[in-house]
């Protein structure tokens, strides 16, 4: 990667503070649920630890690994789904960052095993594409899920792991993060059309121009922007204002 398009590594740690509190604080994780990484370039990912709730990473507790999972800087462990980022970052280039959360309303659908029913709003369609990848139940660690994952990224930016979460990808935290709420907010809706009496899918001929738009490019790797202050931790005792919804 040239120092040109090389990401602001100080940016993207702010970023993932950021970003891993805002899981914490929407609900979309518990206990040690959920991680996120971002591409550093020269075969380095930056990322949230293992063993340490969203809600309480701090800039120390971040750590960088290599493509082999190896913990190359900082004092704690990696996270054990590691292995399914780098099978998204080895399956598409444009990727910048991998985000895995379990939003409670999407996740549902997932251990439900009922698909959410995208695409059903004309604005999903032009934001995610036409398709909501669903990547069949495999133990943590076996090959043959993160060859499903690589297999679904082909077709999406977000897609739903039964029984298990979500996991979404962009060009920086901000895309993957708007990526994922707009699927938690697809899902919620979806649960109350079916209980209003149905989900209508969109007409097949309006989907096929609306499709044809191109879901938005997973870029730039950083979005610019004035420096944000670093979150401090708020403990597991309690959450801050943008709590669950």
């Amino acid at each position: 990667m040239s120092e040109a398009h090389r990401p602001d590594e100080e940016a993207l740690r702010r970023d993932m503070l950021r970003y891993a509190r805002l899981c914490w604080e929407r609900g979309w994780v518990a206990n040690h649920d959920g991680n996120l990484s971002a591409r550093l370039g020269d075969g380095r990912f930056l990322c949230t630890p293992t063993a340490v709730s969203k809600g309480d990473v701090t800039a120390e507790s971040l750590i960088v690994v290599n493509a082999a999972c190896e913990v190359v800087s900082g004092s704690r462990r990696a996270f054990s789904e590691l292995k399914l980022h780098m099978a998204a970052y080895a399956a598409r280039p444009d990727i910048g960052v991998v985000l895995h959360a379990h939003p409670p309303a999407s996740t549902a659908f997932a251990v439900a095993g009922v698909e959410i029913g995208h695409p059903f709003l004309a604005e999903a369609v032009v934001t995610l594409g036409p398709e909501l990848p669903v990547v069949p139940f495999h133990l943590p660690g076996d090959p043959a899920l993160e060859a499903a994952l690589g297999h679904a990224l082909g077709k999406a930016d977000v897609v739903v792991l039964d029984r298990h979460g979500l996991l979404s990808v962009g060009g920086n935290l901000e895309q993957a993060w708007l990526r994922m709420e707009l699927v938690e907010h697809l899902a919620r809706i979806s649960a109350q059309a079916r209980a209003l009496g149905g989900l209508r899918s969109l007409p097949a001929e309006q989907l096929r121009s609306l499709a044809a738009k191109g879901r938005p490019a997973s870029s730039p790797r950083l979005r610019p922007g004035p420096r944000a202050p670093e979150p401090q931790p708020l403990g597991r005792g309690r959450r801050g204002r943008g709590g669950p919804r």
